[in-house]
């Protein structure tokens, strides 16, 4: 009796394994994409059932095709809202990250990617090397802190030069001839070429085209310790901005806190041949009435471009995501070349894909092909924490510079004795 139950039992355990085998089996609960231990086919964890991503205010409505294409493809919903990129988002991932309710990917501006990876916020990412040759060099050397990858590059903006066709018609082809072209229409009130080059931001171009740094780079490693704002390439562009104002070429009203307005002011009355400004001010420039052109800055005459500092916005994974493989694997997919290219038809910044700099979306455009030009060429604005003790010393000491009060070797050699003493008093490890 005992025999023929066996007997009987492994009868139903073989009928058992074939048809398990048979064409109507299941490959698992992820259908045909899932593997033996929750694992997709492309080696990638159990696929989540949506992903959570933050995007820039005002800048969301170019996700509603590309979230729909990469459902279709992978099978897994995104769900996205905006969320202010500059000032915001990241203060609400560090409330919103530990409490569980916080994206999985989240985009902000480069400079602030040394400060949250050290809070630990967003994670460091893996990505092949095709992936990453899709871009320039300098963006994604704006996506790396301590020699690793946070993030891909979703557009880029830096400063430009920007004229009124009314008073010019030609751009000259180096600072140099810029420079003679703006004593010859400086009249009165009438200025050839303005910039902010009291303000950091604008004067690291002559600083950096003549071979200052901020921080030395060694295989995207910046280091802080390193500061080259005061060696000959420093001083001698510190010694080309003060030439501007001494031989009086900017008036005295462009320094200082309201620099800008002023300098706007004046272009937008049709008192200004050229500007070094950034993209953000093309539209306020026209709905001034100022017909404008759009190039990249000139060159020196020894063939060195003018190193504008460049900002970068990425797209980040957030640490405290549960599916950083599948969050990942999404911001590869938005910023492939197809899907930067819509993003840009969609809110017209200048994604950092090279082979776009020569499609006929951005090379038709004056303004856009100006940008992708310069950041070409461009420094990404350091990211690491230390870069917050640069801005006020330079500040400082360049408006001595401009105003007189200080000859450059010594105005330089203060600002980086008190970057110095600040990053020692506030950095150290």
């Amino acid at each position: 009796m005992k025999k023929a139950l066996s007997l009987f039992m492994m009868m139903l355990l073989l009928l058992g394994v074939l048809a398990a085998c048979g064409p109507d089996a299941k490959e698992g609960t992820g259908g045909n994409t899932e593997g033996a231990g929750g694992e997709s086919a492309e080696g990638l964890p159990e696929k989540p059932e949506k992903l959570i991503v933050w995007e820039d205010k005002d800048k969301s409505k170019w996700l509603e095709k590309v979230a729909k294409d990469f459902e279709e493809e992978n099978g897994i919903k995104i769900e996205f809202k905006e969320v202010e990129m500059a000032t915001k988002a990241r203060d609400q991932l560090r409330l919103d990250g530990p409490a569980g309710t916080g994206p999985d990917v989240v985009t902000l501006p480069h400079d602030q990617i040394g400060q949250v990876a050290v809070e630990g916020l967003i994670a460091e990412i893996s990505v092949e090397d095709d992936v990453k040759s899709k871009f320039t060099e300098s963006s994604i050397l704006s996506q790396t802190y301590d020699g690793k990858l946070y993030g891909l590059p979703k557009s880029t903006e830096t400063p430009v030069l920007i004229y009124n066709k009314a008073i010019v018609d030609e751009v000259p082809a180096t600072m140099e001839e810029l420079y003679e072209k703006s004593k010859e229409l400086t009249s009165g009130n009438q200025y050839g070429f303005l910039a902010l080059f009291d303000n950091f931001y604008f004067a690291h171009s002559v600083i950096g085209g003549m071979g200052g740094y901020v921080f030395n780079e060694q295989d995207g490693v910046l280091d802080a310790q390193d500061l080259g704002l005061n060696n000959e390439g420093a001083v001698k562009g510190a010694e080309y901005i003060q030439k501007w104002y001494t031989e009086g070429l900017f008036p005295k009203g462009i320094i200082g806190e309201n620099g800008g307005s002023a300098l706007d002011g004046l272009f937008n009355e049709g008192k200004v041949g050229f500007v070094m400004n950034g993209p953000w001010a093309f539209g306020p420039y026209k709905d001034a009435g100022i017909d404008i052109g759009v190039a990249p800055l000139p060159k020196f005459e020894n063939g060195e471009p003018m190193k504008t500092f460049m900002g970068v916005k990425g797209w980040h994974v957030s640490s405290y995501s549960k599916n950083q493989e599948w969050a990942t694997k999404f911001v590869e997919f938005i910023t492939n070349e197809e899907n930067s290219k819509y993003r840009y038809e969609n809110t017209f910044e200048i994604p950092p894909v090279t082979a776009l700099i020569d499609d006929p979306a951005i090379a038709d455009n004056q303004e856009a092909k100006a940008v992708a030009e310069q950041s070409a060429v461009a420094v990404p604005m350091p990211n690491i924490p230390e870069m917050g003790e640069v801005w006020k010393p330079m500040a400082d000491n360049l408006q001595n510079i401009v105003t007189g009060k200080a000859e450059p070797k010594a105005a330089m050699d203060s600002a980086v004795k008190a970057i110095q003493q600040n990053i020692d008093a506030n950095h150290s490890k």
